[in-house]
């Protein structure tokens, strides 16, 4: 039922294979926050509290409104950046706080190794090599007139992509908050 719905949302146009995929480790995904600490909302019985969401059906969509999106209030992705933030700290990482990408370093062969990035506090620039590298610069919104997007969502991952001869899947489909 929930790839029939993101399936029908996407009005049939999206990657079923990626869909069937989220749709399968979602709940795994859920219990693992869960471990990491984020402070999900629980009902009475101490269970995750699930509430309704866009265009979550029962039925395939011939039965009511379904309630299964896992939610911390009405702070949920700040309550997920901060759990995740909390998490990594276990681990030997490097924060580039004020670091802006500018574009991907791409190896003879294709291969991303890495980033060049602008320090945004001195303006100086640098070369950062990454073993793997993943994009979530989130979206282009604001290349549209009437977004709630945040004002960073210019579209710069996607152009990152796109210079460096990679592919942008399914652009069509944009996020307007």
């Amino acid at each position: 039922r929930i790839m029939y719905d993101t399936v029908k949302g996407s009005d049939w146009l999206g990657d079923q294979d990626a869909i069937h995929y989220m749709c399968r480790e979602a709940p795994a995904a859920v219990l693992e926050l869960e471990e990491f600490g984020l402070p999900f909302s629980r009902t009475e019985d101490g269970k995750i509290y699930q509430r309704a969401f866009g265009g979550q059906s029962l039925d395939y969509g011939k039965g009511g409104q379904a309630h299964r999106c896992a939610c911390a209030a009405d702070r949920t992705g700040h309550a997920m950046l901060h759990t995740l933030y909390g998490r990594s700290l276990a681990f030997d990482t490097t924060y580039f706080i004020e670091y802006f990408a500018l574009d991907l370093i791409m190896t003879d062969d294709g291969q991303c190794a890495g980033i060049t990035a602008l320090n945004m506090e001195d303006g100086t620039l640098h070369r950062i090599h990454a073993k793997n590298t993943v994009l979530a610069t989130g979206g282009y919104g604001r290349a549209y007139f009437s977004c709630t997007s945040a004002h960073t969502c210019t579209g710069d991952g996607n152009a990152m992509a796109m210079r460096a001869g990679l592919a942008n899947q399914d652009a069509e489909f944009v996020q307007f908050h």
